[in-house]
């Protein structure tokens, strides 16, 4: 059993994308990020970077203790590693799935979250930090087009991977991050492949059984985007 500790947000519907094609058993854990739950004590003992998604396994596979995992990236890399599914398994093909996990770690989900925060959440919108996100998100897409533009049905190529969960959450919300996908027809058809596949519904449906609600409001802001060292000093 594998306890997930979820909000729904992108990098906590990587989680699930997972969980639900590899048909493992889990249970959800809510934490609320709008109303603070993410600072509890014993959320921050698996996830000292206060941030979802994080998991606990209850049957690591070397038979020892529970073992808890924080990051969305390594939450995935883990669970590719402990079912052997979803990353290529030769030398190159894992390599290739690695670098665009990493690549949607440093970049697409860094700079698509910036592009939210000044587009949607900032008090006032400020034209250089939104052109200058908005561009750079416009870019990145751009990177993932080019890739798949050779007819690749993946990211890795005809195999579904980690490196998919990964990117597609983070293309959900295009609209609010002002790009069309009409721009990026190899992106656009590889986004509907991902998005048509079984998992992938059964996932965003899953999403909204834990929350229909906005989590960012006038209260929630506050928290959510005013945080510094004392924070986890509460």
């Amino acid at each position: 059993m594998i306890d997930l500790h979820y909000w729904t947000t992108p990098n906590g519907h990587k989680i699930t994308l997972f969980l639900e094609e590899a048909g493992l058993d889990y249970r959800i854990t809510p934490v609320h990020i709008g109303q603070g739950e993410q600072f509890r004590p014993e959320f921050l003992d698996i996830a000292p970077n206060n941030r979802i998604p994080a998991i606990v396994d209850h049957e690591p596979a070397d038979g020892g203790a529970p073992i808890s995992i924080f990051e969305s990236g390594a939450i995935l890399l883990y669970l590719a590693d402990k079912s052997g599914r979803f990353i290529p398994q030769d030398l190159r093909g894992r390599n290739v799935a690695l670098q665009w996990l990493f690549w949607q770690m440093g970049g697409l989900g860094p700079m698509a979250g910036q592009n939210h925060h000044f587009t949607q959440y900032a008090p006032e919108p400020l034209p250089y930090p939104i052109e200058r996100y908005v561009k750079e998100t416009a870019r990145l897409y751009g990177v993932l087009d080019r890739h798949l533009a050779d007819g690749r049905d993946y990211i890795c190529g005809a195999g579904y991977s980690i490196a998919d969960m990964a990117c597609y959450p983070w293309i959900v919300p295009h609209e609010k991050q002002r790009q069309d996908l009409a721009d990026f027809p190899a992106l656009a058809a590889w986004f509907a492949r991902v998005g048509q596949r079984p998992a992938t519904q059964r996932a965003y449906a899953l999403a909204l059984t834990v929350n229909t609600a906005p989590t960012v409001n006038a209260e929630s802001a506050k928290l959510l985007f005013g945080q510094d060292a004392s924070t986890l000093r509460r």
